[in-house]
């Protein structure tokens, strides 16, 4: 389980739209099963995001990724499961 503080946000481009263009930021140990358990959550849904950028030191791991299409639920949702992957 990752230990790093815990961070992942979802900044919504137009808090009006009923379908969301988002940006999920998230910041954890640099550990091998952080990326898959962050593509998982996107891959079991049947999405792809239009922007995946990871970068890594020696101790943290950084991804951001940006999908359009997702309504205001399934982000929050998304959101706090991307949490639980980075809890201490």
């Amino acid at each position: 389980m990752p230990s790093a503080m815990p961070l992942a946000a979802a900044v919504p481009s137009d808090r009006s739209a009923p379908s969301l263009a988002v940006r999920f930021s998230v910041q954890a140990r640099a550990e091998p099963g952080v990326m898959p358990r962050v593509v998982e959550l996107f891959a079991k849904r049947g999405l792809v995001p239009q922007r995946w950028h990871s970068t890594a030191s020696e101790a943290v791991l950084t991804i951001d990724v940006q999908i359009g299409g997702l309504d205001r639920d399934l982000t929050d949702y998304m959101a706090r499961c991307m949490r639980q992957i980075t809890e201490i």
